[in-house]
């Protein structure tokens, strides 16, 4: 019984994400259009981001702000992402000695 409920609750979640992306798929979209689209993640990832960056001490915002753009800098020279987390959180570690 326990097999049939995960399967069945597995099947009612992948369904609203399945079908979505198999008609999307099939439609053709302006450039502009297919432009735009691209843009959406790195916009909803900026915006789950900011706000930690803004909270990280929420007396002193400026630490956050620091820590973010060297995290983006270490991003913009290409180094690994665990090296631009590590480089962040190292950044925020000292500025608050």
């Amino acid at each position: 019984m326990i097999i049939l409920m995960i399967v069945g609750m597995s099947i009612a979640t992948m369904l609203p994400r399945v079908i979505p992306a198999a008609i999307i798929e099939k439609m053709q979209f302006r450039p502009w259009i297919n432009k735009w689209l691209s843009a959406i993640p790195y916009a909803a990832l900026g915006a789950l981001i900011f706000p930690g960056i803004m909270s990280v001490k929420p007396d002193e915002p400026h630490h956050g702000i620091i820590g973010g753009l060297v995290a983006i800098i270490l991003a913009y020279l290409g180094l690994n992402v665990i090296l631009v987390v590590i480089g962040a959180i190292l950044t925020v570690f000292l500025l608050s000695f």
